[in-house]
């Protein structure tokens, strides 16, 4: 067997979801983002540790349906809108909410209205505040919301922070300011009830006053650093996924000989090189610089029949070497004593327990831990504990 795993902690999940809970005041509700799969766990793996959550965000009609598939009640709510007039009438079947931040979808909604008592009732109106991806500008967004509010829909005023992740960019106060602002003026011109959601997990940190009805936690939840040069265990989130393999060879080589693709690494030294059963067919970086490592445990045994003293379990900090292949990784074992082929290897996981992070992989690879997250692939086998 390969042994190339992916162990998920649902009471990491559980505890994640606590942290937004202590973070926010009582009357604001959760939406728990599950996009991609919940951020490439496995939805279907998330769901019993989400119960906490008022709601689910989804990025599409299809991720709704595989969610009211596995039993969820509570409300869905379909971050990009619908994409069809179709699609529109399905998900009310489906009881989901949509954002609508678009004239065609406005008037989809007008051409079919949900009952009055139907979750697809609520609507959630983009407005555009300095992110410049979608939403109505704020000069349109009165006009749109009157349409809505007079055919019948409730609202709940959103959009999103471009900068959150660093609290003294100069756009986050001016996007506040023009949500705030847009905000007073519909509850003044067109309906009081209408209700407000603007942060994202790096805006739940750092902007408390700006809160409102509804938070949209996401990365957080999977213990994943939301802000920048500032860890996860700082913000007191602990990891969902723990991402690893086995040892499948070792070999001793010379100095000056390279291993990998490319031969881009050359050994200043003799070594032990150790190839480990994964890749990044399996979604591991093929881009990592020399800073990335791994942690190896060797089989530790005592071996005393008459002992009562546990086995100690060390493990080891082991730098990737050479060029990440699509099913292995070469690691530098040198410093390990006596390791063997079935040696457990962690690529990212619990910092705590000496073991690199999703977001320290995600800085050898020059990318964001969100996309190491949604790219685990459906290779390797997945656990819950």
């Amino acid at each position: 067997m390969r042994n190339a795993s992916i162990t998920l902690n649902s009471a990491a999940l559980t505890h994640n979801l606590n942290q937004v809970i202590k973070k926010i005041p009582k009357k604001t509700k959760i939406l728990a983002m599950v996009k991609a799969d919940a951020y490439g766990h496995g939805v279907k793996h998330c769901l019993p540790s989400l119960q906490q959550a008022d709601a689910l965000g989804v990025a599409c009609f299809d991720e709704a349906k595989q969610i009211r598939s596995l039993g969820w009640q509570k409300g869905i709510v379909l971050i990009e809108g619908v994409f069809s007039q179709q699609e529109w009438a399905e998900s009310i079947e489906a009881e989901c909410q949509s954002i609508v931040h678009h004239q065609y979808q406005v008037q989809w909604a007008l051409e079919k209205l949900p009952t009055s008592d139907s979750a697809s009732r609520t609507m959630w109106l983009k407005l555009n505040t300095g992110m410049n991806r979608l939403g109505f500008e704020p000069k349109e967004i009165v006009a749109v919301a009157k349409t809505l509010v007079d055919a019948g829909y409730n609202l709940i005023l959103t959009s999103h922070f471009a900068n959150a992740d660093c609290p003294d960019h100069p756009s986050n106060a001016n996007q506040i300011k023009i949500f705030t602002d847009t905000l007073t003026a519909l509850r003044d011109q067109v309906d009081s009830n209408i209700k407000a959601s603007l942060c994202n997990s790096a805006g739940i940190i750092n902007f408390p006053e700006c809160h409102f009805d509804w938070v949209r936690p996401g990365i957080m939840l999977y213990g994943s650093t939301p802000l920048e040069g500032i860890s996860a265990q700082e913000l007191q989130l602990q990891p969902v996924m723990t991402f690893a393999a086995s040892l499948m060879a070792i070999h001793n080589i010379a100095a000056g000989a390279s291993v990998g693709y490319g031969s881009r690494f050359v050994a200043n030294r003799p070594m032990v090189k150790g190839i480990v059963s994964i890749g990044y067919g399996d979604g591991y970086p093929r881009v990592v610089d020399g800073s990335a490592w791994v942690t190896v445990t060797p089989q530790v045994k005592n071996t005393a029949s008459d002992s009562t003293e546990p086995e100690t379990v060390v493990s080891y900090k082991c730098p990737v070497i050479g060029r990440v292949a699509m099913d292995m990784i070469a690691i530098d074992l040198t410093e390990v004593p006596n390791p063997t082929v079935g040696c457990k290897v962690v690529l990212w996981g619990d910092p705590d327990q000496s073991e690199p992070s999703v977001d320290e992989i995600a800085n050898s690879a020059h990318t964001l831990g969100y996309e190491l997250l949604c790219r685990v692939t459906q290779r390797p086998t997945r656990v819950v504990i």
